[in-house]
């Protein structure tokens, strides 16, 4: 594990059945193309082992490359651990963490990946606009609003996910601050 990410709060990346099916039928797919492609390939055609053998495999390998394998908190960022490397998204200027198991109905890839290892890219629906997701099982959604962006991420347990951004992060005080919840002596 990365140096950086020691004592950091982690939280798994757990695959819904969904992704789990679709991921499993692309990759059997992808592999019997290239397969299929060895065996039925006429000798010598560089264009039939690129297409029917390289390609396939190296759709399925660039793709595994982004499967989303968790995610670790700080007070500044929050990592998407992927395999072999991170992607780190600032959490400055939150403006909030809240945990909507319906967050991801309906939506509409603009960009990215909808169910080969990760459900992650650029997304729309009518509830959070357009919004950016590293996403595994979309009924663990965490939508966290920024001023100028949305981000949804779908940790395995969502309500201590929030917690622990609201924590670190000072949100939860903010958010009794702009209440105008006081304490009184």
């Amino acid at each position: 594990m990365n140096s950086m990410l020691k004592n950091q709060p982690r939280f798994a990346a757990p695959w819904s059945t969904p992704l789990k099916t679709m991921t499993a039928a692309t990759a059997l797919i992808l592999a019997g193309i290239a397969f299929i492609g060895i065996l039925l390939g006429p000798v010598g055609s560089t264009i039939w082992v690129l297409a029917m053998v390289v390609l396939p495999l190296a759709m399925l390998s660039v793709s595994a490359f982004f499967a989303i394998r968790g995610y670790s908190l700080s007070s500044e960022a929050l990592i998407v651990q992927r395999p072999g490397w991170n992607s780190k998204i600032d959490l400055s200027g939150l403006i909030s963490a809240e945990a909507d198991p319906a967050a991801m109905d309906k939506s509409i890839r603009n960009f990215g990946s909808g169910g080969m290892f990760c459900i992650a890219g650029v997304f729309h629906n009518t509830k959070l606009g357009s919004y950016r997701a590293f996403a595994t099982d979309p009924k663990r959604a965490v939508v966290l609003l920024f001023p100028k962006r949305t981000v949804v991420v779908t940790p395995d347990n969502p309500q201590a996910f929030v917690a622990c951004v609201k924590e670190l992060t000072g949100l939860g005080s903010k958010e009794i601050q702009d209440s105008g919840f006081k304490i009184q002596d």
